[in-house]
């Protein structure tokens, strides 16, 4: 049955889109996607190749255009996997549902995948499209960007052919990149002990939610509310007036995510159940006055009489944890001092999860686009859970990429959007990671711009990407392979 949103136009990239959300694709198991793009690039008996676990098909130039120099188009092929907590939905076998909304298209309670799935889906219906002109073009498809940049660091240095790369990963039309912050994980991890639930305690599950999240890059300046932190400020707060049992503590998702959701299982003496009520009603007066832009925001309290937990963590990790979680640094650290308006340097609380061999892990994200800033607020978070005594470790971290103003590909994006459309498009740097700085380390001499459709509420379930500027988007790629002949 066709979807929606095939009807839509350019057909041709929705067609693709639409096809690409029945396949699934979480970071780190792409296997799925892999094989429909192999499938796809040898079903159009082009040269398709898996090159350290990516994939790269090319496509020779249309009669008139052998002289043009390559073109790299590139996109992730992983997407986030984020969906809200009364859907029921597994991304590892059950297709995205995209529908039209109005001037935008969304997914119905997941996020919609067009972080990439529409530089993914503009690939397919290039290579697809015989009568397109174009020079020679390479369609490289990387995987597990958005847990580790893995892909873009597995691929092998030698095995590009182009020169100029256009990245299709920007959310912002009319808005060019060519420059992004670095970043780096941190990850705490609690051993604990195990107790009996201590006799006479009333239990209850206490759940922050309702919170928009977004992408801990694109949105962290935006001030929106982290339901760990806000969760665990809660529970400190609760532990001043009464003795507090934890059963278990769980919330966020992706590293790169917001925290939206949270909740915890607490116990507290029987003769103090109803302050846990008193408490929560005002604590949430407090966060609807200081997050007048979280009106979803709720912190529900349901009592636990039948299911209540056996045993609990030990109390001296209980408040260890909770402290931790309070006094972790979150959201903006500083701005640039280059570029108005653009973060410099942020660290995102992530999530919370209590994992196999009492043990608790929480997940931390760095980013700046100085490097020795990036140092400093990792440290600061690594000291923060080393003086509650936690374990830490570091991932290896990506680079930021250094914008270049001479780019030869952004005058050319610049001088094609303005002919088109008849506005002046902005170019800077963004704060969130692109694949573009890893590259640059294996291919010194690409010159490289990052572009896209309108993207809003990515890395959560209210993603949508704006109709309108998806033709926008389509348009000025045709245009811009035309003028790949100018370039040398």
């Amino acid at each position: 049955m066709e979807n929606e949103i095939e009807k839509l136009q350019p057909q041709a990239i929705w067609h693709y889109f639409a096809e690409i959300c029945k396949v699934p694709r979480p970071s780190k198991h792409e296997e799925k996607i892999k094989s429909y793009l192999v499938d796809f690039g040898n079903s159009l008996q082009l040269e398709t190749i898996d090159a350290g676990g990516n994939i790269i098909i090319r496509k020779a130039a249309t009669k008139g255009y052998e002289s043009a120099p390559s073109l790299l188009l590139q996109a992730h092929m992983d997407m986030v996997c984020e969906k809200n907590a009364d859907v029921k939905h597994d991304f590892f076998n059950d297709p995205i549902q995209p529908y039209v909304d109005g001037e935008w298209v969304k997914a119905k309670g997941t996020t919609l995948g067009a972080d990439d799935g529409m530089g993914v889906a503009a690939m397919l219906a290039i290579l697809a499209d015989d009568a397109i002109e174009h020079g020679p073009i390479e369609c490289l498809f990387t995987f597990d960007e958005e847990t580790g940049l893995s892909g873009a660091k597995e691929l092998p240095a030698g095995i590009l052919q182009s020169k100029y790369l256009l990245n299709l990963d920007s959310e912002d039309d009319g808005e060019f990149c060519i420059g992004c912050a670095g970043g780096v994980d941190t990850t705490a991890q609690f051993v604990y002990q195990p107790y009996p639930a201590p006799v006479g305690s009333f239990f209850f599950k206490v759940t922050l939610n309702g919170l928009q999240g977004g992408h801990s890059g694109a949105d962290i300046h935006l001030n929106r509310g982290n339901a760990v932190q806000l969760l665990a400020r809660f529970l400190n707060n609760l532990s001043l007036q009464a003795p507090l049992s934890l059963g278990y503590f769980d919330g966020g998702n992706l590293r790169n995510a917001i925290a939206r959701e949270a909740y915890a299982i607490i116990g507290v003496p029987m003769a103090k159940k109803e302050l846990v009520r008193i408490q929560a009603n005002l604590f949430l007066a407090n966060l609807q006055d200081e997050y007048p832009n979280e009106p979803g925001l709720q912190l529900s309290v349901e009592s636990m009489v039948e299911d209540a937990p056996e045993y609990v963590v030990d109390s001296e990790t209980t408040m260890q944890l909770i402290r931790a979680l309070v006094a972790c640094p979150h959201g903006v650290m500083g701005m640039s001092r280059d570029l108005e308006g653009l973060v410099e340097t942020s660290t995102n609380l992530a999530s919370v999860k209590m994992q196999e061999g009492n043990t608790i892990l929480v997940t931390t994200s760095q980013r700046s686009s100085v490097a020795s800033r990036k140092e400093e607020v990792k440290a600061k978070v690594a000291a923060t859970f080393l003086l509650a005594g936690a374990m830490v470790s570091h991932g290896d971290g990506y680079p930021g990429w250094k914008p270049n103003m001479k780019s030869a590909i952004k005058d050319l994006l610049v001088e094609s959007y303005a002919s088109l459309f008849g506005v002046q498009p902005t170019v800077g740097a963004i704060h969130a990671g692109l694949e573009c700085g890893l590259f640059l380390e294996k291919y010194p001499d690409l010159d490289m711009i990052s572009c896209g459709p309108t993207l809003r509420g990515v890395h959560s379930p209210a993603e949508k990407v704006e109709i309108s500027t998806v033709d926008k988007f389509w348009r000025m790629l045709l245009d811009v392979m035309k003028r790949m002949k100018s370039l040398k």
